[in-house]
């Protein structure tokens, strides 16, 4: 059985949150209006992910070898559904 491509694993979002707060503490330019006083990038990459504008890929390297490349907006999406919008 395979994971779905639209779909992401606690460990894909982990990963997501911790490679965009990198990005941001070393001064990418943020994709959200960030609130008065909020400039902790960690918190800044939890924004990014509830209004689903992380700037990243996903992709998974099956046993077989082949590659899938995940949808991550729908995979946000469904993150944020199942999960009641927390992280």
């Amino acid at each position: 059985m395979m994971w779905p491509k639209d779909r992401l694993t606690r460990f894909e979002v982990a990963r997501l949150l911790s490679a965009r707060a990198l990005q941001i503490s070393l001064g990418a330019p943020l994709l959200i209006k960030p609130p008065k006083g909020k400039w902790d990038p960690m918190e800044l990459a939890r924004l990014e992910f509830k209004a689903g504008v992380i700037p990243m890929t996903v992709k998974r390297k099956l046993p077989t070898g082949e590659e899938v490349v995940v949808d991550v907006k729908a995979a946000i999406k469904r993150w944020l559904e199942e999960h009641g919008g927390e992280i």
